[in-house]
């Protein structure tokens, strides 16, 4: 008899953790926030390490809530620090929260027409990538478990990233700069959490890949010298406008003939070449700029070692010289398979089974990655396309347009997520 009460005792513990405490009524009352916090950053955008006025309102919010608040992290970041009624681990959550260069054609009520300088030209500034999405669900977030500190088991971290989509030249930022601050120290960081918002994700679905999940992304230089000569004349010198064809096609063989692409996917684009200043001579240089995708470690580094062999074998083989400079922009978004497993009951239980659903891996890339160096993190897609829309709105377009009603499934999402995580 004791038996079969301590198993009822044990099956009714796992069914209330199963379902995770009730917070619905906090969850009704911040929806309306969330929406008008989103439209508010939407219609005050700022650019990479410029973001002012966004970090101001956050850092505001977060102290109204009696949360522990840093500012001024890489440049223009906030970061909080809420602590449980009970010791644990500590979970971050992050949002990123600057905007790009694009001039917003759309017809919402609250669309942006701030300008502002980029690279030397007056540009609009547009959030056209969902980035004052991601702000106003983590400042939700904040709110929501700030009034459930008696129910964490430990401490979330709430990190508001500033220039995502990368720092003004001669200037750092992002995550690896944030991380280069101690962002994942003091203290030190068990797991993160992060996701983004998708224009072509249909409201109510959450998409997502255990391991690669996004691309680490670098960016290469090759510059190749010649020998100027009359263009009627050619045998007289060295052409790099050819030798960089060359190039160019060889590169493409490291892609279609010497690597796996049934393991991943991986890229390298040539996208600019500069060489010559008139028609009938051939200059004495050529540079190309291009970018490499990558989603596997050892594909990446094998793209690189062999990427500055063909260069330099190349150019010489038609009697010039060539060398290949790869820089890092960002590393492989790398969610952890066992972070991963561990959190999957918990997106299904607050989503539905049904709306968590498995995708392929993704080109672009994101710096929150250089977070997942620091600890084990999931990164996920929360659809933002109204249901039953044919047509989506590209990120990164003047017309990108994001669905406020599914706003509310990403607080959701990751309030759960980190109560799961810390009280297990």
């Amino acid at each position: 008899m004791k038996s079969i009460v301590l198993l009822t005792a044990l099956l009714i513990g796992c069914a209330t953790f199963a379902q995770g405490p009730n917070l619905e009524k906090d969850y009704k009352n911040i929806e309306d926030k969330v929406i008008e916090w989103r439209r508010d950053i939407h219609q005050n955008p700022e650019l990479g390490n410029r973001e002012f006025k966004t970090a101001e309102k956050i850092a505001k919010h977060l102290k109204s809530l009696g949360i522990e608040v840093e500012t001024g992290v890489a440049h223009t970041g906030v970061v909080g620090l809420l602590k449980g009624d009970k010791p644990g681990k500590v979970v971050a959550l992050r949002a990123d929260i600057d905007a790009l260069p694009v001039t917003e054609r759309n017809d919402l009520p609250f669309k942006s027409t701030v300008t502002s300088e980029f690279l030397g030209e007056k540009v609009g500034v547009m959030h056209a990538c969902g980035h004052d999405t991601h702000t106003a669900i983590l400042m939700g977030v904040a709110e929501v478990l700030s009034k459930n500190k008696d129910k964490i088991k430990g401490s979330v971290k709430f990190i508001f990233q500033p220039a995502e989509e990368g720092p003004p030249p001669g200037e750092e930022g992002g995550a690896l700069l944030m991380v280069k601050e101690g962002v994942m120290e003091n203290p030190k960081v068990d797991a993160i959490f992060g996701l983004h918002i998708n224009s072509q994700t249909p409201v109510g679905v959450i998409r997502y890949k255990s391991g690669g999940t996004m691309a680490a992304a670098q960016r290469f230089v090759i510059n190749v010298k010649g020998k100027q000569s009359h263009g009627s004349q050619p045998w007289s010198g060295v052409d790099p406008i050819m030798i960089s064809a060359k190039i160019i096609d060889g590169l493409q063989t490291i892609i279609s003939r010497e690597t796996e692409l049934t393991n991943e996917a991986a890229v390298i684009t040539v996208g600019k070449i500069k060489s010559g200043v008139r028609f009938n001579i051939i200059p004495e240089s050529a540079e190309m700029i291009g970018t490499i995708r990558t989603l596997d470690y050892d594909m990446k580094d094998k793209l690189n070692k062999r990427m500055i062999e063909m260069v330099e074998t190349i150019a010489e083989a038609y009697g010039g010289t060539a060398t290949c400079e790869i820089t890092d922009s960002t590393d492989i978004t790398y969610n952890d398979p066992a972070l991963v497993t561990q959190m999957l009951p918990t997106m299904q239980r607050v989503a539905g089974t049904e709306n968590i659903q498995t995708q392929k891996a993704i080109t672009g890339a994101e710096d929150f990655s250089y977070f997942q160096r620091e600890a084990p993190g999931f990164f996920f897609f929360l659809g933002g396309m109204t249901p039953g829309n044919t047509e989506s709105y590209p990120h990164h377009t003047p017309d990108f347009k994001i669905d406020d009603s599914g706003l509310l499934l990403g607080v959701k999402t990751l309030t759960e997520m980190s109560l799961d995580y810390l009280n297990k």
